[in-house]
């Protein structure tokens, strides 16, 4: 009987089962059936995949606390393209779990959908469309659900999702107009509430908006159920507040955010720390708090992650403290901890550069600033500016080391003899302490390398002890190697000079000498054991150490820097003027480049009380006259006194009398520059060379000089030809090397000269030529003969629509050139015709020259090269 049974219920249960998972049967069964396997199936799994994709997002995206937070964590890629396929195999595998929920279970009946999770699966779609940056796919899906389910549940969170993609489109002003329309709803729950102030707030923003956008996210941060949200908008409401100013209304938001604690993400909390650190009053703070805290802070083991932050702040406050010692502590206890944050590094590089900058450790500061380049984006202002002093520095570090040396010399030169062995002996004494200091430290190092050969046996290879005593407390370096443009802070095994002199012991011990080459591993490249060849190596090895040895008890003498000193008064001399022009270049960097006016004026008042030369003592005066200006008005009074007074015919003299008058018409160096740039461009070349050395002497000592040098040289070489403006561009190159214009001279004899200079006369056919009358330079007379004459044969038989020019050859000669002739023979008959007409009679001798030749002619100005007879 229950056989039976079984068997005549069975083709009820399959048609149960047949009707449940029809599509097209309204039933209470096939509803709940296909809601049921959409939600706890096919949307379960794309639901772990979305969420799969928004972890992924959220490592890659990581938040910039040294910019203004974006609301929404998402950044958008600029570079990723609007296409149909997905990016992301996470978000992929949503919206194709979403596309299978719709196409199996979907129950469109009667033109109404009855599957309840339906919307759901488009809600997934959108989302996944969207946070893989496919934001018009995602509209669609949107707008699809605001059509088709109005009735929705999901219809408000649609309706922000939408505003979200036309915001991420550039539709702002429709997001605002759409959001207002939704906060008019009554039945919104506090969360939805919240988001759709959020997302105005954001949308004010791109617009710019600052006041509307605070109102909105005021409210966002109040409504918002999610703590992580309210961190966030709590911070950024501080940012904005700080970025106007309101630093009371900034630090209410970042104690909002600190109060959080343990409720939000921890980054939140230290940032807010350090954006309060950002505002303290060094004046009127309390530095005992602020202190206190900040011990407090480093003191929690949770907030070991973010030392890098907390000590660069801690930096940050010493150094504006002016305690240098516990500032670069800081900042080196932040370096250490190998910080992600690129700009951090960089700006803990910087400070610290700009530490050594003020000590005048030019050095020290351009290694510090090199390492900030390799930190900072090579787009940024930052960047550009930190290069651009960086290249500075190179011609501060110059003349500095040139002002040092040269001072020493003119200062040992000047003692007694007797007070100058004196010098010469306490010098030797403090170098045998040093040279004793390093023998000793070298001494060390070898017994480090040998205890740690020593303990090698019972190590894996790779894996090098490392001693010690060469850790802190907190097992890490004392101190940090000096930054090198490469210091990625990596842990690579060659980075560990420890590993490195461990694995060279190792590598002697397992395979002896080896010579540098290939095939080493070969036994046959062993150490060298041919006796003769190893004698011959140690005897050579032999005569070099006693030769050190020579050298080494040689600069113990006093006599070995004896005979160093210069003999002559010329030599004395010379040594003087170079450092005196030092100085003044040391005092135009430091006022013009870095305006470090202290700095600058200590260099002038310097180089005045070395007796200069007279070219460098009223441009030294004037720079400090414009310095006294802004650091001391009386100081500045008396230099312009004095300059009026002992140089009133001066052009120094002429400029500080007319200032703020109406009617100064002296031209400033520049503008005086660009007077004659504008003769050399109207070919003027004869008053230009005429004037150009008054005006390189009158603007001796100035950084203007290197651009009329160049444009000498540019000169000369259209009067000249191409050796005398590769001569003019050698001496701008050799004398101002660190000018703009003495590299562009370098890069122009580099790259350019060597081409023109392998120029040559072709011989091939052309289309292109010349006539040319050569005639005296300036020969008006001449020259309106022959002008004269063409211009008549032009009028009456100008077929090929030839013109004319006058072209400038050089110093005594021009020429009046016919152009657009097409052939040599058509060249020849034009001349022929107007030398032997009656009508025109030019009697001057013509030449007839291809377009390429003439060029050529021009550059190298070798005209007598052209016409002089062919050796065939």
């Amino acid at each position: 009987m229950k056989k039976s049974t079984l068997k005549y219920s069975f083709p009820f249960v399959v048609l149960f089962f047949l009707i449940a998972c029809s599509t097209k049967k309204n039933t209470f069964v096939s509803r709940n059936s296909h809601a049921l396997s959409t939600k706890y199936n096919i949307l379960y799994n794309g639901g772990v995949g979305l969420e799969k994709g928004l972890k992924s997002i959220e490592g890659n995206n990581q938040d910039n606390f040294w910019k203004m937070l974006p609301i929404e964590k998402m950044q958008v890629n600029e570079n990723a393209s609007e296409e149909g396929k997905a990016k992301n195999a996470d978000f992929e595998l949503a919206e194709t779990k979403a596309t299978k929920a719709i196409q199996k279970h979907s129950m469109n009946i009667g033109g109404r959908e009855k599957n309840s999770q339906i919307d759901e699966a488009y809600l997934m779609l959108g989302k996944a469309r969207y946070y893989d940056q496919r934001f018009i796919p995602a509209l669609e899906a949107f707008n699809y659900i605001l059509y088709k389910y109005p009735n929705s549940s999901n219809i408000y969170t649609a309706k922000i999702w939408r505003e979200k993609t036309n915001m991420r489109l550039g539709n702002d002003a429709i997001v605002i107009k759409n959001i207002n329309r939704l906060l008019k709803k009554t039945d919104l729950n506090k969360q939805t509430f919240a988001d759709a102030n959020a997302l105005l707030a954001e949308a004010f923003l791109n617009l710019e908006k600052r006041d509307s956008a605070v109102a909105k996210l005021r409210i966002a941060e109040e409504f918002t159920r999610n703590n992580e949200e309210r961190a966030r908008y709590r911070f950024i409401l501080g940012q904005m507040y700080q970025e106007v100013g309101q630093k009371d209304s900034a630090t209410y938001f970042y104690d909002g955010v600190i109060d959080l604690n343990r409720k939000a993400d921890r980054k939140y909390m230290m940032h807010a720390y350090a954006k309060k650190a950002q505002m303290f009053d060094y004046e009127n703070g309390n530095d005992t708090l602020f202190l206190k805290t900040y011990n407090k802070l480093v003191k929690d083991r949770e907030n070991r992650p973010y030392y890098d932050v907390l000590f660069y702040e801690m930096g940050v406050y010493f150094d504006k403290k002016k305690d240098r010692e516990s500032a670069l502590a800081s900042y080196n206890k932040s370096l250490k901890r190998k910080s992600t944050d690129s700009y951090l590094v960089a700006s803990t590089y910087r400070n610290i550069g700009n530490m050594y900058f003020k000590d005048t450790d030019y050095t020290m500061a351009a290694k510090y600033y090199d390492s900030t380049l390799v930190k900072l984006d090579p787009k940024s202002r930052e960047f550009a500016f930190i290069e651009k002093n960086r290249k500075n520095l190179d011609d501060v570090i110059k003349y500095e080391g040139i002002a040092k040396r040269n001072d020493s010399i003119i200062s040992v030169y000047g003692l007694p003899a007797a007070d100058r062995k004196i010098y010469f002996e306490n010098y030797i004494v403090e170098l045998k302490k040093k040279d004793e200091a390093k023998r000793l430290l070298e001494e060390k190092e070898k017994e480090k390398l040998a205890n740690i050969e020593r303990n090698s046996q019972s190590q894996i290879p790779g894996n090098a002890a490392v001693n010690p005593q060469s850790l802190g407390t907190s097992g890490e370096p004392e101190s940090i190697v000096p930054p090198s443009g490469t210091d990625t802070g990596s842990t690579f095994y060659f980075y560990n000079p420890t590993t490195v002199a461990y694995g060279k012991l190792q590598f002697k011990k397992l395979w002896g000498n080896r010579t540098l080459g290939g095939n080493w591993r070969l036994s046959g490249t062993k150490a060298i054991a041919d006796k003769e060849v190893n004698d011959s190596i140690n005897s050579k090895n032999d005569s070099i150490a006693a030769l050190q040895i020579a050298v080494v008890e040689e600069k113990y003498t006093t006599e070995f820097y004896e005979k160093q000193l210069p003999t002559t008064q010329v030599a004395i001399d010379s040594i003087g003027q170079e450092r005196n022009f030092a100085y003044y270049q040391l005092g135009l960097i430091y006022k013009e480049k870095f305006k470090e006016y202290n700095l600058a004026s200590n260099k002038l008042e310097q180089l005045l009380r070395n007796n200069p030369e007279e070219k460098l003592i009223l441009p030294s005066m004037y720079n400090l006259y414009k310095i006294y200006q802004i650091t001391d008005p009386k100081k500045a009074e008396i230099v312009k006194a004095e300059i009026v007074a002992k140089y009133p015919n001066s052009r120094y003299a002429q400029i500080i009398n007319n200032n703020g008058s109406g009617n100064n018409t002296y031209l400033s160096p520049d503008q005086e520059y660009q007077k004659w740039y504008k003769l050399y461009e109207e070919e003027q070349f004869d008053v230009v060379l005429e004037n150009i050395d008054n005006l390189i002497n009158l603007y001796a000592g100035e950084d203007i000089v290197s651009k009329y040098e160049l444009l000498k040289a540019s000169t000369l070489g259209k009067v000249n030809g191409l050796d005398a403006y590769k001569k003019a561009l050698e001496n701008v190159a050799d004398n101002y090397p660190n000018s703009e214009e003495g590299k562009k001279a370098r890069e122009i004899i580099e790259k350019q000269i060597p081409g023109l200079e392998k120029l040559d006369f072709v011989t091939v056919d052309t289309q292109n030529w010349k006539i040319l009358y050569t005639i005296p330079f300036n020969d008006i007379q001449a020259r309106k003969q022959i002008d004269d004459a063409i211009k008549k044969f032009l009028s009456l038989e100008n077929f090929q629509r030839l013109t004319t020019s006058y072209d400038k050859y050089n110093k005594t000669e021009s020429f009046v050139v016919i152009h657009g002739i097409k052939s040599e023979a058509y060249a020849n008959d034009v001349a022929g015709v107007l030398r032997d007409e009656k009508a025109y009679k030019i009697s001057h001798p013509f030449i007839i020259i291809s377009d390429e030749n003439y060029k050529i002619v021009q550059i190298k100005k070798n005209l007598a090269v052209y016409l002089a007879p062919k050796i065939p």
